[in-house]
């Protein structure tokens, strides 16, 4: 008797900002006639990540193929979200030959790896691989750890103890379960740095990843999808900071939405942006802006100190235009002095 084949799957992870949804994008308009699916998730009541996929208008991808599980976490939220969500799409009249599930860029890939363990979806859905996204200017900034060419003697192997940087404790995690690592937005760095970052990256990663390098996520299809890893098959050789932890949480992270309104002038309210980001170690900003007199919505995308913006489409007739931000720091955030900045006239 043949065993029915099960769907692979994809889990794209790397921390906030590295480009998971422009790599995707970039995926799904380059996929050919395979029927994707999309599950989305995101750390934050808006779900901007969702919105700028459904904007391609992929054939192969139409918008019931798209789930979008906003404000929590599928590494903690298994049971509740991300079953359900997979059932749904298995059941579709077309299921999808492949599924690309975009974790929140606080996630811990190897508790949603142990998902496809669970009985009700063993059996029909393997996970193809794990990609790492990395914002290669981020780390060479220093952002999740100390410069490449100071941290030489970092140890492969990770143990479960508490790190001081809780930004450095999420990236080792996505790095140590990952088949393929695409180190992106290389055009940001120089050479010297990617060749640095690239020996660095090896060392904090398991010893049969690929890493390449990219930037604006294009990568093609053929590198990301086929990887046949059966990544749930390989948990032991995938460590993990919280493998002798029973729940992983967001603890070390706050994030919350700004609806600003009408915009009049952008570039005084990027202006209002950096100083925010500045004065209060901002992580992540991103979400819609509605510019009065302008047709088309403006899409914010905010990666620590750079901002970057562009008109995705037009408003929609039926569409209410507003203007929402999410921004995503370190716990403690100011959020009432964070708001006046943004909001001051």
């Amino acid at each position: 008797m043949t065993l029915p084949q099960k769907t692979p799957a994809t889990i794209i992870t790397g921390f906030l900002g590295a480009g998971k949804t422009t790599l995707i994008r970039h995926l799904l308009e380059n996929a050919g006639n395979r029927r994707l699916a999309l599950v989305i998730n995101e750390f934050g009541d808006v779900g901007v990540d969702g919105d700028i996929l459904r904007a391609c208008g992929v054939k192969n991808c139409p918008e019931e193929n798209i789930i979008e599980l906003a404000n929590g976490c599928l590494c903690c939220t298994v049971a509740d979200d991300f079953i359900p969500a997979i059932e749904t799409l298995l059941t579709l009249k077309d299921p999808p030959d492949h599924i690309i599930i975009e974790t929140s860029g606080l996630a811990l890939p190897k508790p949603l790896v142990k998902a496809f363990d669970w009985p009700s979806i063993r059996s029909k859905l393997t996970v193809d691989g794990v990609i790492a996204v990395v914002d290669a200017k981020a780390v060479v900034d220093g952002r999740f750890a100390d410069p490449p060419e100071t941290n030489d003697s970092r140890q492969k192997d990770i143990s479960p103890v508490d790190h001081d940087n809780p930004l450095e404790e999420v990236f080792e995690d996505q790095l140590n379960c990952a088949d393929l690592i695409i180190l992106n937005k290389v055009d940001l760095i120089t050479q010297q740095q990617q060749a640095d970052l690239s020996a660095e990256i090896s060392k904090l990663s398991r010893n049969n990843a690929v890493l390449t390098q990219t930037h604006h996520g294009r990568i093609r299809p053929e590198i990301i999808l086929g990887l046949s890893a059966a990544a749930e098959n390989d948990l032991l050789n995938r460590p993990s900071h919280h493998d002798l932890e029973d729940q992983h949480d967001h603890d070390d992270f706050d994030s919350f939405m700004i609806e600003l309104g009408e915009v009049f002038d952008p570039s005084l309210l990027f202006e209002k942006l950096t100083l925010a980001i500045k004065k209060h170690d901002l992580l992540r900003i991103k979400g819609f802006i509605h510019v009065a007199q302008k047709p088309m919505r403006l899409l914010i995308q905010g990666v620590g100190a750079r901002l970057d913006s562009y008109y995705d489409r037009p408003w929609k007739l039926e569409e209410v235009r507003r203007s929402q931000l999410v921004i995503i720091g370190l716990k403690g955030l100011d959020i009432a002095a964070i708001s006046r900045m943004i909001l001051s006239s």
